[in-house]
């Protein structure tokens, strides 16, 4: 039975589940959500997800949200062998730690950047910029030596940070100073099975509607 996954494809968290269950070769009957039109605020959206957020996934009736739940829950239950979620104490414990920073440190960072050009109508808030650059240059420094994440294999580590630090990047913010975080994106990209089809296209298209949107208020100020 396939699986339903409520998505945006723009959404990095949203990707990184796409990513896992591509790892997985599990089927998703993916359900579109369009944030901009409030279709997560519409009532049998509710009725399934009263956080209202993407992405949800429906197990056979099991619903499940946050992004970082959906992937450790798809690899316990449908995974092969623990690869893409070691049980290894240590090796967990530092996959753990990424998925805290990841949500704790890019996303909100990043977040309070992009945000108020998204959904308010705003310049982005540029004070974040050096903040955001402290959080790439922490995971810069944990990548030193590394192949993936925490393990030579790709783990959901690699799929939920790289669907974040792709989006960064399509946005438009350089952090090519970091070169061990660089060196892991390339990797990233050529070895992530969906990388192509699935995380890029997101990521190119979460850029262009913050870029359009900039666009359209840097010229509401030049008319002004």
């Amino acid at each position: 039975m396939p699986l339903d996954l409520y998505y945006t494809s723009s959404c990095a968290h949203c990707r990184s589940v796409m990513l896992t269950a591509k790892a997985l070769e599990l089927e998703l009957n993916l359900k579109r959500v369009d944030l901009c039109m409030k279709e997560q605020l519409q009532p049998d959206f509710l009725e399934l997800n009263p956080q209202h957020c993407v992405p949800t996934l429906v197990d056979d009736g099991f619903v499940l949200w946050d992004s970082r739940a959906i992937c450790t829950y798809l690899v316990s239950k449908y995974g092969k062998d623990d690869s893409l979620c070691p049980k290894e104490l240590r090796t967990r414990a530092m996959l753990d730690r990424l998925l805290y920073f990841d949500i704790d440190k890019l996303v909100q960072r990043f977040g309070k950047y992009v945000y108020p050009v998204l959904f308010e109508g705003q310049e982005p808030d540029k004070d974040q910029l050096p903040c955001i650059d402290e959080a790439l240059g922490c995971l810069d420094q944990f990548l030193t030596g590394q192949i993936g994440a925490v393990s030579p294999k790709i783990t959901i580590a690699d799929h939920i940070l790289v669907a974040t630090v792709s989006t960064i990047e399509a946005v438009g913010i350089d952090f090519t100073r970091h070169k061990n975080l660089c060196n892991w994106l390339r990797k990233c990209k050529s070895n992530i099975p969906g990388y192509t089809e699935i995380n890029e296209p997101g990521a190119r298209e979460a850029g262009e509607i913050f870029k359009e949107k900039l666009a359209s208020k840097e010229t509401e100020v030049d008319k002004a």
